[in-house]
């Protein structure tokens, strides 16, 4: 197959039109048109319906969009590996984590990578979607369980636990439960149990919901419960790795908290050698040992 032809394929298969496919390539839309043309041709089967509002893939053409997307992704990977150089730490390194762990303990902290490696271009992708580092829809990713896709390399970085809190100002004006069936008296902050989350915070939700709390409030992600926690709304279950970022927050029910979740870091194995991703290991490491270092000095 001529490989020429595949990427002009694949820009049109992308763009769903032969004239913006053309503008990305430089080539006229004639001269993009002849080369489908001759690909259909050279494997005899249409790869495009054609409708005035512009092109869809058919059956067989969304078959070989799939190969063509892998072979693009395989193509970034390599690229990324021959960019890194031996003695700077450059480029752009796309990262991907939860919403929760991404903006309110991840996002605060990267000033210090930046303040290493300057040139550095951070993509920081937050969802709850498990993205597949093997087809590199991303270069490295946090993620609160092992991952289970192959060809990776993995490094647990910690242990999380979700536990109940509430605000200062509150626990003031509100007081505190002494026991579980207290709650019944106070709002519950929480992701809904059917929302993307970690099992263990889910499990954890739906053990105090059959204690009759009349008032929650669900949000569909720890940064949301958060700040409705710190305007003083109710206590709220949050993970435990905010209590260093948020001092404000006060521990209700000490004895009730999730099972542990692990906190992994995770990227692909033909990355093992990439200065960017190393940079962005090694800082993430060296910030979580210095988080337990403050919280547990012994």
């Amino acid at each position: 197959m001529d490989w020429d032809k595949l990427r002009i394929f694949h820009a049109v298969a992308d763009a769903g039109s032969l004239t913006h496919a053309g503008d990305s390539l430089h080539l006229s839309q004639s001269a993009v048109s002849r080369q489908i043309r001759a690909l259909e041709e050279s494997l005899n089967t249409t790869l495009f319906h054609r409708h005035a509002r512009g092109l869809i893939l058919t059956e067989q053409g969304e078959l070989l969009f799939e190969a063509t997307s892998a072979m693009a992704k395989r193509l970034d990977a390599a690229s990324a590996r021959i960019r890194d150089t031996e003695d700077e730490v450059m480029g752009e390194l796309r990262v991907t984590t939860t919403t929760g762990f991404g903006t309110l303990w991840l996002a605060p902290r990267l000033s210090a990578l930046y303040a290493k490696y300057p040139d550095l271009k951070i993509d920081l992708m937050l969802e709850e979607r498990v993205l597949d580092l093997p087809m590199r829809e991303a270069d490295v990713a946090i993620r609160m369980k092992e991952p289970s896709q192959a060809d990776l390399i993995r490094k647990r970085l910690m242990n999380i636990r979700m536990q109940l809190y509430a605000s200062r100002a509150y626990v003031e004006d509100r007081g505190l439960p002494a026991r579980l069936d207290e709650l019944s008296q106070h709002r519950l902050i929480c992701q809904a149990p059917q929302t993307p989350q970690v099992a263990a915070g889910a499990a954890l939700v739906q053990t105090l919901m059959a204690y009759d709390i009349p008032s929650t409030l669900k949000v569909n992600n720890y940064f949301g419960v958060l700040q409705a926690v710190l305007s003083n709304l109710g206590i709220g279950v949050l993970p435990d790795y905010l209590t260093e970022d948020f001092p404000n927050l006060v521990r209700v029910l000490p004895d009730v908290e999730s099972t542990e979740v692990p906190v992994f870091l995770a990227y692909p194995e033909e990355l093992r050698h990439s200065k960017r991703v190393a940079a962005f290991r090694d800082f993430v490491t060296e910030e979580i040992f210095a988080h337990r270092q403050r919280r547990d000095p012994a």
